[in-house]
């Protein structure tokens, strides 16, 4: 699936270094950059090896530097396979590059909001073109965090080998050096704020496009399960004919070792600010329906291959990361107060799990 390339000037020498290693959506990152100029902020975090070749690991962040200010967090490419996540962010990042050339709007809620992108995870797993980095580790089950239920055999993250899919990796053993950057990315960039909130950006689950919050370790309700209901009444009041399934991933299965969770639980024991991490998960399997000759390549059941399926499926997905900026920004117009909180928690938590809890 190629990415179609806008450059110019310093773009057009970048996106060639990117054709060269055959990473088209590193060629097309480094081309909105240069888009943004002086207006976006770009650190490396890591580099990532694979048969020779070096990808760099990037963050990208826009807005107030204030550490008091709401955050917003979008991600993609954590598993390679799924190029069409990493499309969604730099899509969204490209329109952001270029309304900051005209949209006053837009700058009235960049002094409002820190934005954080890394849109690349997996950049050297995106170019072998598997789910796992190049060690084989799976990185959405490489975190600490331990189902306390059971979970499906091996897609709920195993430690038998790497040759297998969903590798979790060694038992004590470090993280993966992408599974670090994003942690490290996301406890500097987007802990202890009034509200923080993160879109991490998956295909392959379904055929209807699923928004998911905490947890995948188990069906224990969240303590901000009234903030993520009160987001979603907020978007089905928004953009009433929206597609998207809200709810939480323990309702489809369990996992070990989510990347998500692990943050959760991190930012919860500080006891400061509201940290909610969602996924984006849409949901491929209505493209391989529509054609079922995608089912043959391993790239054809997580990505839309007809253009027009895939720039449709990028427009479908931009008003939600729009949102989410702005709901962040404006989140003392909704955010669940006492006792309302309190009411809304026992409705949610009998709506999603079916008991009080």
């Amino acid at each position: 699936m190629a990415l179609r390339l806008r450059t110019g000037g310093y773009a057009s020498i970048a996106a060639r270094r990117g054709a060269m290693n055959g990473l088209p959506e590193l060629a097309e990152l480094d081309a909105i950059l240069a888009i943004g100029g002086d207006a976006v902020r770009v650190r490396e975090v890591a580099q990532v090896e694979a048969r020779g070749h070096r990808f760099p690991i990037r963050v990208i962040t826009l807005g107030t530097e204030r550490p008091d200010a709401p955050a917003i967090g979008y991600f993609g490419g954590v598993h390679g396979l799924e190029r069409i996540g990493t499309a969604v962010v730099l899509a969204y990042l490209r329109s952001l590059m270029v309304r900051l050339r005209w949209d006053d709007t837009l700058h009235a809620l960049l002094r409002h909001v820190h934005m954080v992108f890394m849109p690349l995870v997996n950049p050297a797993g995106m170019w072998l073109g598997t789910r796992a980095n190049p060690d084989g580790i799976d990185l959405m089950r490489n975190s600490p965090a331990e189902a306390s239920g059971s979970v499906p055999w091996l897609v709920g993250g195993q430690r038998l080998s790497a040759a297998l899919p969903w590798f979790r990796g060694v038992a004590g053993a470090a993280m993966a050096p992408e599974s670090i950057a994003l942690c490290k990315t996301v406890e500097a960039r987007l802990f202890d704020r009034p509200l923080a909130l993160t879109l991490d950006c998956h295909s392959g689950f379904g055929a209807s496009d699923r928004i998911w919050v905490p947890y995948a370790r188990s069906r224990e309700p969240i303590e901000h399960l009234p903030e993520a209901d009160a987001l979603r009444r907020l978007f089905d009041d928004t953009y009433a004919n929206h597609r998207y399934v809200f709810e939480p991933q323990s309702l489809q299965y369990l996992a070990h070792g989510d990347l998500w969770d692990h943050l959760y639980d991190r930012a919860l024991a500080r006891q400061r600010g509201s940290f909610l991490p969602l996924t984006l998960e849409m949901g491929s399997w209505l493209w391989v329906r529509k054609n079922p000759r995608q089912a043959f390549s391993r790239g054809g059941i997580f990505n839309p291959v007809a253009t027009h399926r895939f720039q449709r499926v990028l427009r479908r997905h931009i008003s939600f990361l729009d949102f989410l900026a702005r709901a962040c920004a404006s989140h003392a117009r909704w955010l669940p107060q006492e006792p309302a909180r309190s009411a809304a928690r026992r409705e949610v938590v009998h709506r999603w799990y079916g008991s009080p809890r």
